[in-house]
């Protein structure tokens, strides 16, 4: 990769899960009877066609990993379980008053956190509470985050009863080095474990998260990861960047920048990370995703039905996205809601029969042209515009801050779109970063985001 771009290009970046990213929601606009109103209001237009999707957030961890970027709660006193089951179910029944009909549910996640902090018959209570008024789909895919070190064939196979076929690993780096300075041990022989129980009782597709960037990360160590991922084969594996925000999250000072690898090591680490993938027979799609050729990913990205949402990558799209728990973040296409941070104060809320919002942000016109571009790069690496259709100065505008990146060869750029380039990929961040209006129109006077590199 060519130095100069790296130097030109590493500047920070959002990682685009939503637009507007959430330093430049409008929350003075925002309140609570609007995000019900959007609700409804797409509920009502999608959920006979397309269905609805859950995602929960479950955010105990027993132990704290360092280079975490997550909302979580630090403690080993498992009593929490039950009485935060009781919030999001509530939480859900509120939801539900807002809805007509009965929902038709497309997607489920639990993430976290750890979900497998719970146990198998608390997690089988919560299951069963949301699904308690809902129809499932026939092609509804019920996913969940879990840790290999305490993930038992009971989790596994009470979730498969309950219709879980998905399982996604945290796995981040088998080196004992960067376990022990990030905090997050597990075995290969508790990876091996969970993915061939896994496998045995039924599930369909297990994913594997891996990390390049953190600290003490090596080259040789990267490839050694790599190798002993590709003998278990998983379904998927997301190759993220690690993201600093150590301002953000006070657990990464546990390392200092000294720790981390420069800015053209950890573009070696992904480009050796990202062959090695290939090499081992996985298809890149969208930003830092790889999945084997026959997986759903790959044909979706094929035919442009490839989906983003704040769950991740998706073959399928639902317009409302519903999410539960602490810190869960919702969309309805017209709006974004996110619930409190705080988990007391969650709680607090719900005990009081309100919806436990923190902030949000009701999308313009422009936000939501805008919005549907950087999508469509994100998933199909390419998008194509109409100036009359869309007659936004903040589209034209970003359409010309596209031209010196077509200039660096990372976009083929005409009159009516973009085409991402193969060296582009690697700078799909950057890209959309150039149709961001809200965020040329406020710079930021400070770092709010990771490094593109």
């Amino acid at each position: 990769m060519d130095k100069y771009l790296q130097a030109k290009y590493n500047v920070a970046a959002p990682r685009y899960t939503s637009y507007p990213t959430m330093p430049y929601w409008d929350t003075d606009h925002f309140s609570v009877a609007r995000w019900e109103d959007s609700v409804k209001s797409s509920f009502f237009q999608t959920n006979e066609k397309d269905g609805i999707s859950l995602y929960v957030h479950l955010p105990f961890c027993e132990s704290l990993c360092t280079y975490c970027g997550c909302n979580t709660r630090i403690t080993k006193n498992h009593n929490v379980e039950e009485p935060y089951i009781n919030a999001v179910l509530k939480e859900w029944n509120m939801y539900r008053s807002l809805m007509d009909t009965a929902p038709v549910l497309r997607e489920l996640h639990l993430g976290g956190g750890t979900p497998t902090f719970f146990s198998p018959a608390n997690l089988q209570k919560l299951i069963t509470g949301l699904l308690s008024w809902v129809n499932i789909h026939p092609d509804a895919e019920f996913s969940f985050e879990a840790h290999p070190g305490n993930t038992t064939a009971e989790h596994l196979q009470t979730l498969f009863d309950l219709g879980f076929r998905r399982l996604s690993l945290g796995i981040q780096d088998f080196d004992p080095a960067v376990q022990l300075i990030i905090n997050r041990h597990q075995t290969l022989k508790q990876v091996r474990n969970v993915t061939y129980t896994a496998r045995k009782i039924g599930y369909t597709s297990v994913n594997y998260d891996l990390i390049y960037g953190l600290p003490l990360q090596t080259t040789d160590s990267l490839v050694k990861t790599m190798h002993l991922v590709s003998e278990l084969v998983p379904d998927r594996i997301a190759f993220y960047s690690y993201a600093h925000v150590p301002w953000i999250k006070p657990g990464q000072r546990k390392f200092t920048e000294a720790d981390l690898p420069d800015a053209p090591t950890k573009v070696k680490l992904y480009d050796i990370g990202r062959s090695l993938l290939k090499n081992y027979g996985y298809v890149e799609v969208g930003m830092d995703h790889f999945a084997l050729p026959d997986d759903q990913l790959v044909a979706a990205e094929k035919t442009g039905d490839l989906h983003r949402n704040f769950m991740g990558y998706t073959h399928q799209h639902t317009q409302l996205l519903i999410g539960l728990g602490v810190s869960a973040i919702s969309d309805s296409w017209y709006a974004f809601a996110q619930n409190e941070k705080k988990l007391e104060d969650y709680i607090n809320t719900i005990e009081l029969g309100a919806l436990p919002i923190f902030k949000g942000h009701l999308l313009t016109g422009e936000d939501i042209v805008i919005r549907k571009h950087i999508l469509e790069i994100m998933c199909t690496g390419k998008t194509t515009w109409n100036y009359h259709n869309e007659p936004f100065e903040g589209l034209l505008k970003g359409i010309e801050r596209l031209e010196p990146l077509a200039e660096d060869g990372l976009i083929d750029l005409c009159s009516w779109g973009l085409q991402v380039t193969n060296p582009g990929k690697r700078y799909l961040r950057n890209i959309c970063m150039a149709l961001d209006s809200r965020l040329w129109n406020d710079k930021p006077a400070t770092q709010l985001f990771s490094m593109a590199i």
